[in-house]
């Protein structure tokens, strides 16, 4: 947690106006937002190979970043960084870290650093908050999902700015990617790297196309949801202090998914 907020406010302090559609962002200069994750891996949904015991399902901290254009946390069909294959493969978040770190000192493409703490099931609920800037208006976060060789789920570059505004709610529903640097087919694989590496992938009930794959529901149309994330406005008090946000007092941590 020292670490993680040291990184904070060195990355914080970045400013200056980057190259990117972003830029025309026009919002009021900063927006506080809580943000939610919600898994929903469930037994009844993900039956196949579903992990009980060693460890059983559950999910990493998250690890998330408010940015410009100018920086990218992860793409879809983009290799990964060093950094999103150590939290992909082990939950180790430094190197990512230290590579948000570079980026908001060399671009300044950076506003701020996120964390939530892990879920240890694969049902349940975690929050923290963060702060967007009319030059960084963008959201990106990574959760790895454990047990796995190298699965996650997050958001890439997610504008939070429409116009003159900040979004008052956004909500996303999760599916699992292949970071494309460890070749395991299911959950409890062993360490099996991918040479060469391959890009970042969606899985999909149908790819990988094999018996195998943990995922593989070849009688489904699209996987459902796996995890949902939200994010909410925080709004003002009339000293424009913040108002603080509760979405965990009137619901249970576990989550009831009727999806089979």
């Amino acid at each position: 947690k020292v670490i993680w907020t040291l990184l904070a406010a060195a990355v914080g302090c970045a400013s200056s106006l980057p190259v990117g559609d972003d830029s025309l962002c026009s919002a009021e200069e900063l927006a506080k937002y809580s943000i939610t994750f919600t898994g929903k891996w469930s037994q009844a949904a993900f039956p196949k190979q579903y992990p009980l015991y060693r460890p059983p399902a559950q999910w990493s901290a998250m690890l998330g970043v408010t940015h410009s254009s100018d920086y990218s946390m992860w793409k879809k069909n983009e290799y990964a960084s060093n950094g999103v294959r150590d939290f992909a493969e082990k939950g180790e978040a430094w190197v990512l870290m230290k590579e948000i770190e570079e980026a908001g000192e060399k671009i300044q493409s950076v506003h701020g650093i996120f964390s939530a703490p892990a879920i240890s099931s694969g049902t349940g609920q975690t929050s923290t908050e963060l702060e967007v800037h009319p030059r960084h208006p963008l959201v990106s976060f990574v959760v790895r999902i454990v047990p796995s060789p190298d699965w996650f789920v997050g958001i890439d570059s997610l504008n939070l700015c429409e116009g003159d505004h900040w979004l008052e709610e956004v909500t996303v529903d999760l599916f699992p990617y292949d970071a494309g640097t460890d070749s395991g087919f299911t959950f409890s694989s062993p360490n099996f790297a991918t040479i060469p590496q391959d890009t970042v992938t969606e899985i999909t009930c149908s790819s990988p196309s094999h018996p195998a794959n943990s995922f593989y529901y070849p009688k489904l149309k699209i996987l459902p949801p796996i995890a949902q994330v939200t994010m909410v406005k925080i709004k003002k008090n009339l000293l424009g202090l913040p108002v603080p946000y509760d979405n965990m007092s009137d619901k249970s941590n576990e989550v009831i998914d009727t999806v089979s």
